[in-house]
């Protein structure tokens, strides 16, 4: 599967602007092309170049079955990655990072579980026993996780892949990434740090048109990855079936066998009965 991008695309969607050039970051450096008014210039090759191969590598990651989690809490990009996490079928955080998500996620899946048990009381009217008060208080409660934990429900354990919309950003993010060993793809623009991000792509993450652009040929390649990982489910689910009815048939098969055998034996030792009584009589 290749995801491909044209410098066209990149060029309209504003990819190639920058941070001003007494903001930038040093080791942003092999990314830019120049300085234009103050102003740092993307090489948009290397940004074309970043972004296909954190695509390839979002659809190798979804095809394995890897659990994918979307981040962007700036405004201008909250609503998009969140339509985009759930159409791709992924987790997302569109709120504010807590601390601990990846390297506390015990604690995590206890506030979870928490808000699937309040849910779940809800709506089992469990919650009208209380007192008006209590039921405002326990909503509340609920909206508030929901809020922040809401992107995550879809998965039981940690993600293994975080997909990061502004790097600078999400520093808490990235760094518990990097302490829990899982993936970071990113968009860096020219004031952040490349290097916690295992994909690099180089771009302006402010722009909502160069987001937007971005984030749907991520979008993209997780849809067609987890359409490849279902087919290999599928395949399996279909081989263990074949395999199982072979495996019951064989039995059968043992087990017929096994009582014609049985019955053999049976009418050969009455056979050597009847004889034995027969011979008995003639005497």
């Amino acid at each position: 599967m290749v995801i491909k991008v044209s410098l066209n695309e990149l060029l309209e969607a504003g990819c190639h602007f920058g941070h001003q050039a007494r903001r930038w970051h040093p080791r942003m450096r092999p990314y830019l092309y120049a300085k234009r008014e103050g102003i740092h210039i993307f090489d948009l090759v290397k940004t074309k170049e970043g972004l296909e191969e954190a695509c390839q590598y979002m659809y190798e990651a979804a095809a394995q079955g890897k659990r994918i989690c979307m981040v962007a809490t700036k405004r201008q990009a909250q609503a998009f990655i969140r339509d985009s996490a759930q159409q791709a079928g992924v987790a997302y955080v569109t709120e504010r990072w807590l601390g601990g998500t990846l390297t506390n996620h015990d604690q995590i899946k206890s506030r979870k579980d928490r808000l699937t048990e309040l849910k779940r009381q809800r709506e089992t009217g469990e919650l009208k026993k209380l007192t008006k008060k209590e039921q405002l208080l326990i909503d509340r409660e609920i909206n508030k996780l929901d809020r922040f934990l809401g992107g995550l429900m879809i998965y039981d354990d940690k993600p293994e892949v975080l997909f990061v919309v502004d790097t600078r950003r999400e520093k808490v993010a990235v760094e518990e990434a990097n302490k829990a060993g899982v993936k970071v793809v990113g968009i860096v623009d020219s004031n952040a740090d490349p290097s916690g991000v295992d994909y690099v792509i180089p771009a302006n993450d402010d722009a909502v048109k160069s987001v937007q652009l971005i984030v749907s040929k991520i979008t993209e390649s997780i849809i067609e990855g987890k359409q490849q990982y279902a087919k290999k489910v599928a395949k399996a689910a279909q081989e263990a079936a074949t395999k199982k009815a072979a495996d019951t048939a064989k039995q059968q098969a043992e087990a017929k066998k096994e009582d014609k055998e049985k019955q053999a034996k049976l009418e050969k030792a009455e056979k050597a009965e009847a004889e034995r009584r027969a011979k008995k009589t003639i005497k």
